[in-house]
């Protein structure tokens, strides 16, 4: 009998016709393909759960981050494996998987010859309401505005592209008192403007916001900024770029690098509870103001092609 395999296509992104030449030429008649389009209203949970029912033992999202989240929220938990044909901006689940970028025929030759790897999910709760993330959620100097830099510049010049979105956020930046318990432990106090909390690292240009962040390590990684004035910014922007990004490619820290205005650490569980409700996002999706949330990690809970 041939594989079945689903493919979740976000037509915003890619044009039908050479998608379904390439799927052809890729998986031929070895595997029985069966399609879903995504709309509007539904990036891909509603489809994804057809392909499920549909026994698809393989489910290919293609398109952007909200396509390859909407995806993974229904496959977590199963035995269907995910795939990955990026077609969005930031692509950031697929960098961290190392899937090929520009070249769909090479990204579908990854989901038909890869193998099985189970990877984390994690789980944020907001005013009632749980969703999946693949890469990261928070508030602040937030991970859209990161991800969303100028490609061309973050292409050409790497981390240099993020101080320039760091200075735009500077002026914006407002403390908000933070209550943050870890694991169930007794929640602490602090001050900051910028909460990002991930279940990998790397973004645009190679840049590991995230530099502990393993995504089968069955554990979150933490990051919270406090950086207020112009010394504390210098302070954090070094932090970034030195401590956890050049001199760690060079055999320095082997562990994150905190500093005064840049924390890092990592759980399994988060619970926070802000004074000043913020925006708040999920994977680069605004999701409104909150005023509390609950994150946690489901280790190995996604198959990965």
């Amino acid at each position: 009998m041939s594989t079945r395999i689903g493919f979740i296509w976000n037509p915003s992104k890619l044009e039908e016709q050479p998608l379904r030449e390439q799927v052809d030429a890729v998986f031929g008649d070895a595997y029985e393909v069966l399609w879903w389009e995504t709309s509007v209203d539904d990036p891909g949970r509603g489809m994804a759960g057809e392909a499920v029912e549909a026994g698809c033992e393989i489910v290919v999202a293609v398109g952007g981050d909200g396509t390859v989240r909407a995806v993974a929220e229904v496959l977590a938990g199963t035995d269907v494996a995910l795939g990955i044909v990026p077609q969005g901006t930031g692509n950031l689940l697929a960098r961290n998987l190392e899937v090929p970028l520009d070249d769909i025929g090479a990204a579908l030759e990854r989901v038909r010859d890869g193998e099985p790897r189970r990877i984390d999910i994690g789980w944020v709760e907001t005013d009632g309401e749980k969703r999946a993330f693949t890469v990261m959620v928070g508030f602040g100097i937030d991970a859209q505005m990161l991800v969303e830099t100028d490609d061309d510049l973050k292409d050409r010049a790497g981390w240099l592209a993020y101080l320039e979105a760091m200075g735009r956020a500077v002026a914006g930046a407002e403390m908000v008192d933070i209550t943050v318990a870890l694991d169930g432990k007794e929640p602490t106090e602090v001050q900051g403007h910028t909460m990002l909390i991930g279940n990998c690292g790397m973004l645009q240009g190679g840049i590991r916001l995230l530099p502990d962040a393993v995504i089968d390590d069955g554990r979150l990684d933490i990051l919270l900024v406090s950086a207020d004035g112009a010394l504390q910014w210098l302070d954090t922007v070094r932090s970034f770029v030195w401590d956890n990004g050049i001199r760690r490619m060079f055999g320095g820290s082997s562990e994150a690098v905190s500093t005064e205005s840049a924390r890092h650490v990592s759980a399994e569980t988060i619970s926070v509870s802000l004074s000043t409700p913020q925006q708040f996002e999920v994977d680069g999706e605004e999701l409104g103001e909150v005023s509390a949330f609950t994150v946690a990690v489901q280790a190995g809970a996604l198959i990965v092609r």
